[in-house]
């Protein structure tokens, strides 16, 4: 058995690179593991496929925190705006939602799987799924097939690693790619979880107070040990039993670990700001100029509606001010004390669920060692990388998945060239 390309993994970047050598005329083996290809495509953007995001490619580079800057080659050569005509050429039409996520009008995942289906059908690339490959063949520096865990070898020019990383294990990206690019002579850098809800263990998330409780349009900050802002992220956020979770938690968690393990801590402060757009100063003359409106009102009636009213309650509680006091009871000094939680709640966080709980996984094959233009190692020649497999992470909303479509296209076109 001979094929010019062998694509490893049926994940986006697995499907892209396989549809991108194909087109170039190559004859294309897809093999996978699992039984069904696509299958973290087909749950991504909550089953309905965030495909790509429209941001300008410099703000793209921006949301993809790990090694973003890596993929400037390639987006000069496959960017979000050819992602999007590749995708309509294919009969997906694509709609945009808010801040830039493109997802297909028909709001169906599977649509989007098909669609690279058929392409991979129409230029007749062979598959094999339930196809557990046990190791890349290395000869004379060079990449020459794969042997499968059947004890078949099967002979190419080339080999794309399409295997995904170790989050979302369920859907075959169980970490198999690491050891064969080693065995390459290629580093992996630390892998840890990104994108995974953050743990806590304050007695306030112990007893549940907040579980549950989402908070809209605050700024979340992970601040290190000198009390500098290592990150903040605008948006939602939600409490949970076991600490906090929602976008903006999501985005802060490779922070959190990245701070832990710099100042070799076991927990690290987080803030909340639920007020983002007002300066201390003008949340607490806010606090006053409602309180001399109805100065008998009950303070926990009073500023009703500033902030959620589990989370208010909260507040008060902490700032030690009695829910039936009133505001002509209030001294300035308990109003400032309330106003600072306002702006900054603190709380410790001790860390991230596992990879395995995570959307996407940080560390992997060092993209030093890969050719940005080709996705070509620079070690072993005819060893192609593409997708979650590269150290290359970013958040969540469509900026992974055109990452791996891009870094497939790349490795499909010039593995076919090989």
């Amino acid at each position: 058995m001979f094929y010019d390309v062998i694509v490893i993994g049926g994940g986006p970047s697995g499907l892209m690179a396989a549809a991108a050598a194909s087109e170039k005329g190559a004859t294309v083996l897809l093999v996978d593991k699992g039984n069904k290809l696509g299958r973290k495509l087909a749950i991504s953007g909550g089953g309905r496929c965030n495909v790509t995001n429209r941001l300008p490619v410099e703000e793209i580079i921006k949301h993809i925190p790990g090694n973003g800057r890596f993929l400037y080659s390639a987006f000069s050569i496959f960017s979000n705006e050819d992602i999007i005509r590749f995708f309509e050429k294919l009969g997906i039409k694509l709609k945009e939602e808010d801040n830039g996520r493109m997802f297909p009008t028909t709001d169906k995942a599977q649509s989007v799987v098909d669609a690279l289906l058929n392409q991979l059908k129409k230029f007749n690339v062979t598959i094999k799924t339930n196809t557990p490959v046990k190791e890349v063949l290395y000869e004379n520096d060079k990449t020459c097939g794969i042997t499968l865990t059947s004890g078949e070898t099967i002979n190419s020019n080339a080999v794309i690693v399409a295997v995904g990383g170790k989050s979302v294990p369920h859907t075959g990206s169980t970490g198999d790619g690491y050891a064969w690019a080693e065995k390459a002579g290629h580093t992996i850098t630390e892998l840890f979880p990104t994108e995974v809800p953050i743990t806590s263990n304050e007695r306030f998330i112990r007893e549940k107070q907040l579980q549950g409780l989402a908070l809209r349009d605050i700024d979340l900050k992970v601040v290190n040990p000198k009390g500098k802002d290592v990150i903040v992220h605008k948006g939602d956020m939600l409490f949970t039993h076991f600490g906090i979770s929602g976008p903006m938690a999501l985005r802060c968690s490779q922070f959190v670990i990245k701070t832990m393990k710099k100042f070799s801590l076991k927990e690290v402060e987080m803030q909340i700001d639920s007020m983002p757009d007002d300066s201390i100063e003008s949340v607490f003359q806010k606090l006053n100029k409602l309180g001399k409106e109805e100065p008998k009102k009950a303070i926990k009636n009073l500023y009703k509606g500033l902030v959620p009213e589990r989370y208010l309650l909260f507040l008060l509680e902490k700032a030690d001010l009695d829910l039936q006091q009133t505001y002509a009871n209030t001294s300035n000094e308990q109003l400032r004390t309330f106003a600072a939680l306002l702006k900054g709640f603190s709380f410790k966080v001790n860390g991230t669920l596992s990879i395995e709980k995570a959307f996407v996984t940080g560390g992997g094959v060092s993209v030093k060692e890969v050719n940005p233009k080709t996705m070509q190692s620079k070690i072993m020649d005819r060893l192609f990388f593409c997708g979650e497999i590269l150290d290359i992470h970013g958040y969540t909303g469509g900026y992974n998945i055109t990452s791996a479509l891009v870094t497939g296209r790349l490795a499909g076109i010039n593995a076919a060239e090989k």
